[in-house]
């Protein structure tokens, strides 16, 4: 399928996304996409013509990444997740299916609950359960990125990414993203920002909708784990087998489980 690129007016100024659509007119639920900080919607653009091929999918660039326009002062989950529904407004769609990754799973989760009419079903990548020791040693890690003049913030960067890389996933697979993930500047930071001030453990008891966690193999792994008492009507897939880069690497098969979830009870 091929994905197309669009722009919407939103709070924050020029929302991008990417989006697929079936040939023929379809009566399932269109599929929307959020991305975990800092890249952007282009790490869905394979699945996106997977998922396109029976429905329209779609993933916009959070405000502040890829590009779409930055918001001036540090947002909140609440304010990415209020974009996001004004983008639905605006693209005239009642009812969607959600998958989101990392920051994405908690926008997912947020618009959710601020529009539990209008999401049906979350897929949703790590679902992690901090400590408050473990969510400050996070705001340390995730501060800023502080420029130096000799380019050593760059190879400390990529080393950080070679170090998380997933199973299967090659220097080539991580340098196909690296500039998105350089990109943000000084408000780069934004989107871990507002995840670490963002409760998935509140969250998740208030969701009535199914859910799907995707725990890979990757940073989140053992925090995710936690989840699984707080989720009231949803189980957690355990995947050691993928990790970052899979949604590239295991397209088609990523693709089957949530299409296998999504339609399970339309």
């Amino acid at each position: 399928m091929t994905v197309l690129r669009q722009y919407l007016d939103s709070r924050f100024g020029q929302l991008h996304l990417r989006i697929a659509r079936p040939v023929l007119a379809s009566k399932r639920r269109p599929v929307v996409c959020f991305h975990l900080s800092p890249v952007s919607g282009a790490i869905y653009e394979n699945l996106l013509g997977e998922l396109g091929s029976d429905r329209v999918a779609l993933a916009p660039d959070t405000p502040g990444y890829g590009a779409s326009d930055s918001p001036a002062q540090p947002p909140s989950i609440e304010d990415y997740a209020a974009t996001m529904g004004e983008m639905l407004e605006s693209l005239a769609i009642d009812e969607i299916d959600c998958i989101g990754f990392h920051t994405g799973s908690k926008i997912a989760l947020e618009l959710a609950l601020q529009r539990p009419a209008s999401v049906r079903h979350l897929l949703l990548i790590s679902t992690p359960i901090y400590t408050a020791e473990e969510l400050q040693q996070m705001r340390v890690e995730f501060a800023p990125m502080v420029v130096r003049a000799d380019g050593r913030h760059l190879t400390d960067y990529w080393q950080e990414l070679m170090r998380w890389r997933g199973p299967g996933q090659t220097p080539e697979d991580l340098m196909r993203y690296f500039g998105i993930h350089v990109s943000g500047g000084e408000r780069r930071h934004f989107g871990h920002r507002a995840a670490f001030q963002y409760s998935t453990a509140a969250a998740l008891p208030q969701i009535n909708q199914p859910v799907l966690v995707l725990n890979n193999n990757d940073d989140l792994q053992e925090y995710t784990r936690r989840a699984l008492p707080l989720l009231q009507n949803g189980v957690i897939l355990e995947r050691a087998d993928w990790g970052h880069g899979f949604l590239d690497l295991h397209t088609a098969e990523f693709a089957k489980i949530a299409r296998e979830f999504f339609d399970r009870a339309r």
